[in-house]
């Protein structure tokens, strides 16, 4: 058996057009151990050809499933900047390398009890893991999520974050940026800026703010956040794409 290095075998059990764009991919430890990290870090990937040994296709991707689980989930963007996911052309029982979490970008509970999660489109996948957490604990904290999409059919994990709201003290705001006649979309719409953010967290100045999406909106909504007054230290960001 070749020495990985701290990386461990994965085998997809699980994939599923999560939305038109976005794919769900569940893998599970061969070993069937836990695999140990806080929420909010992000694992690199690694293909793996079973015949050789060798590896290909090394990615970052967050993590969405919760800790101290046998398996990790991810959200995967089918076509990314003209390129097609190398997880389109995979099959139940493919294995891959996963080596040790990464990141600072992660939420601890007994650290912020007040928090804004701000997640554009597969950004949503570390929110879920930190959501998840809280569930399992029976974490008291008071978060609020903000969620931006581009299309109603675009929302990742609906019913879970529907159930999520009943569950914790969780308030969740989606926000369409393309509606289109007919789509049947009745809540928020457009990007999140400084005056959504002011409307629908009116204590900001209470919260630590959490935010992961592509660069261009990490960016912007950081540029909101410090037109709104809110110190840099109090701000987390991670970054896809």
């Amino acid at each position: 058996m070749p020495n990985y290095q701290n990386q461990r075998i994965f085998t997809i059990t699980e994939l599923k057009d999560e939305t038109p764009e976005v794919l769900l991919v569940r893998l599970r430890a061969q070993d069937g151990a836990k695999y140990t990290f806080d929420p909010g870090m992000f694992i690199m990937i690694s293909g793996l050809e079973q015949q050789t040994g060798k590896t290909y296709i090394a990615r970052a991707f967050s993590i969405a499933s919760e800790p101290e689980l046998s398996e990790v989930e991810l959200f995967v963007v089918k076509v990314h900047e003209g390129h097609t996911s190398h997880f389109i052309e995979s099959r139940i029982g493919d294995t891959f390398l996963i080596g040790n979490p990464n990141g600072q970008f992660k939420f601890l509970p007994d650290k912020d009890s007040k928090v804004l999660f701000v997640a554009g489109g597969t950004g949503l996948a570390p929110f879920m893991s930190m959501l998840r957490h809280m569930k399992r604990i029976n974490a008291d904290n008071d978060a609020i999520l903000l969620y931006s999409i581009k299309y109603p059919t675009e929302i990742i994990k609906k019913e879970e974050l529907e159930s999520l709201a009943q569950q914790l003290k969780l308030r969740t705001y989606i926000t369409v940026t393309r509606p289109q006649p007919g789509d049947g979309w009745a809540g928020e719409t457009g990007h999140i800026d400084a005056d959504k953010i002011r409307k629908l967290a009116p204590d900001l100045s209470e919260r630590g703010v959490y935010i992961c999406g592509p660069l261009p909106f990490v960016k912007a909504i950081k540029d909101a956040l410090t037109s709104l007054g809110v110190p840099q230290e109090r701000v987390k960001a991670d970054v896809w794409g």
